[in-house]
C-alpha cells in the first residue's frame, strides 16, 4: 500500500482557504455513485503491459466502499480503460507523441473490446446492479470520452466517489472534471494507486485543495454506515 503522506503545502492551504480539511460533513448515499476507475487485468495483472503492484493491494478497500454504498442504497459504476477505432482516431496524438510506436501496440492490443486486458480484475466485487462504462479517455466525463455524466444525470447523481488505478492519470483527470461539472467529489486516499508514493501523494495534494474531500476507506464507509443509522432513526 502507499504510504499516504500530504504534502505539508496542501494542508497549510487548505487551512488557509477553508479552515478545516473535510469539505463534505454528510453524503447523500441515494445520489451517490462510487466509480472505480480502469482496475482491469491490463493494469492489474503481473506483466501486462500497464501493470500497476499497488492496484492489486487497494481492491479490499474498493470493495469495501463499493459494499457500504450498496447497503445504503448507492449506485456503483466499473470504468473501463478503452482502445478501439473511436480512441484511435479520436484521440491520436496520445499514442502518436506519448509512447512509443511498440508501446502503443502494446496498449492497443491490452486495451481491445473482448481481451484478457480489457476485463475487469476478478478480485473486485461485481454485482449485476452494478454498471460497467467504456471509457475512450484518461478522464470519464471530457467529452469523447464516455457516457458517464449523462448516466449518472439520468439517475439523479450528485457525489461521486472515486477509487482505482493510476491515481495521478485516470483518477485525477475523473475527479477534476468531475469537480467542475459540479459533482462533489469523494477521493479515496487508500483506495487509489500509483506507481509511487510520490506521484501518488502529490495527486491527493491536489485534489484536497482544490478538487475533492480525500477521505480513507474507513471514513467513507463511516460516514455511509452514519447515514443509513440517520435514515433508520
Amino acid at each position: 500500500m502507499h504510504k499516504i503522506e500530504i504534502p505539508a503545502y496542501a494542508l497549510e492551504r487548505i487551512q488557509q482557504r477553508r479552515g478545516r480539511f473535510h469539505q463534505f460533513d454528510a453524503l447523500d448515499p441515494k445520489r451517490t455513485a462510487h466509480v472505480v476507475v480502469d482496475l482491469q487485468n491490463g493494469f492489474m495483472a503481473p506483466g501486462q503491459v500497464g501493470e500497476v503492484p499497488i492496484a492489486r493491494e487497494i481492491v479490499p478497500n474498493v470493495n469495501r466502499v463499493s459494499q457500504a454504498l450498496r447497503a445504503a442504497g448507492g449506485l456503483v459504476v466499473y470504468i473501463q480503460n478503452t482502445i478501439d477505432d473511436a480512441t484511435r482516431s479520436g484521440w491520436s496524438n496520445w499514442a502518436t507523441y506519448f509512447s512509443t510506436p511498440a508501446r502503443a501496440a502494446r496498449m492497443n492490443e491490452a486495451f481491445k473490446p473482448g481481451s484478457y486486458g480489457h476485463a475487469i480484475w476478478d478480485g473486485l466485487e461485481v454485482l449485476p446492479e452494478d454498471l460497467k462504462v467504456l471509457k475512450r479517455r484518461f478522464g470519464a466525463f471530457v467529452p469523447g470520452a464516455s457516457d458517464l455524466h449523462e448516466i449518472l444525470q439520468a439517475r439523479g447523481i450528485n457525489t461521486v466517489i472515486i477509487t482505482g488505478t493510476v491515481t495521478n492519470v485516470c483518477c485525477e483527470s475523473t475527479a477534476r472534471d468531475a469537480m467542475m461539472m459540479n459533482y462533489k467529489v469523494v477521493f479515496v486516499s487508500d483506495g487509489n494507486a500509483a506507481f509511487t508514493d510520490a506521484e501518488h501523494n502529490a495527486t491527493l495534494g491536489n485534489m484536497a485543495m482544490l478538487f475533492a474531500d480525500v477521505m480513507t476507506t474507513d471514513e467513507v464507509a463511516a460516514k455511509l454506515a452514519g447515514t443509513r443509522s440517520q435514515a433508520a432513526e
